[in-house]
């Protein structure tokens, strides 16, 4: 079974790069983040012609998540539980792979970086830690359901140095504080099993973004944001997880990239 995660940053955007890659990789399940897209806006069709179901959780023009599959797909959650969200941030569903059921999430994590015009303001960040409180009271609870789970998305986290190109940019930076990297270590400690880096261990670093200026993709300027986390179930499958490149080096490409890992 391959399960891939990726922040397309628009789909309708990115529909000229992502149809291409669906029919490369042909992925069971696809876990999307950043669609920037309504319901009434969502290329369904175009995916169906693909092959493949869509599942979303959509808002206009921000965030965003989605779940594709060419199997059956069962909504389980839209939106954390227990956390009021005006944000669409979280997707959870049951995906039938032959015969067998996974029980997946799409995550778009916040940012937390305050406004440009109003560097003081800690609202965004607040936001961020209570969020990432909800979800750890939800992965305590979904580390022990009954189907491998896979939890995947844009996480906003960058967990070690060795995840970012220039660790002393972003000392400051909502993604790489403190709290934010003690709250992520705090889910992984429930059990799950990051799945790239429980196959490349460090230093290699696994970058899943890169910004659009200076030239970062082709310097390689980037940082590690994107996980797939394994419930103990899901990670004794684990056979592969691979960065995947290329969409992001395709013209009017997602500032992300595709992680894609494969499982028994």
């Amino acid at each position: 079974m391959k399960i891939a995660t990726f922040n397309v940053n628009s789909i309708n955007a990115r529909m000229e790069n992502l149809l291409p890659w669906l029919e490369k990789v042909k992925p069971d399940i696809v876990l999307l983040q950043e669609i920037k897209s309504e319901d009434s806006s969502f290329p369904y069709f175009d995916l169906k012609l693909q092959g493949y179901e869509a599942k979303i959780l959509g808002q206009k023009s921000y965030n965003g998540v989605a779940i594709l599959s060419p199997h059956k797909i069962k909504i389980i959650e839209e939106g954390l539980p227990d956390f009021a969200d005006e944000n669409a941030r979280y997707l959870e569903a049951l995906v039938n792979v032959k015969g067998e059921d996974f029980r997946v999430a799409s995550i778009y994590l916040p940012n937390g970086n305050p406004p440009y015009n109003d560097p003081d303001d800690t609202s965004k960040f607040t936001y961020k830690l209570k969020w990432m409180e909800a979800l750890f009271r939800h992965t305590l609870e979904l580390i022990h359901q009954p189907e491998p789970v896979i939890l995947g998305g844009d996480f906003n986290v960058i967990m070690t140095d060795n995840d970012v190109y220039n660790p002393e940019l972003f000392r400051n930076n909502a993604l790489f504080r403190p709290e934010v990297i003690s709250r992520l270590k705090a889910i992984e400690y429930q059990g799950w099993t990051d799945a790239f880096r429980a196959l490349y261990p460090l230093p290699l670093n696994g970058y899943t973004y890169w910004d659009y200026a200076g030239g970062a993709f082709q310097n390689d300027t980037g940082m590690r944001i994107d996980y797939l986390f394994l419930s103990p179930k899901a990670a004794d499958r684990l056979i592969s997880c691979e960065v995947d490149k290329h969409p992001r080096g395709q013209s009017k490409p997602s500032d992300h990239t595709a992680l894609v890992a494969e499982l028994r």
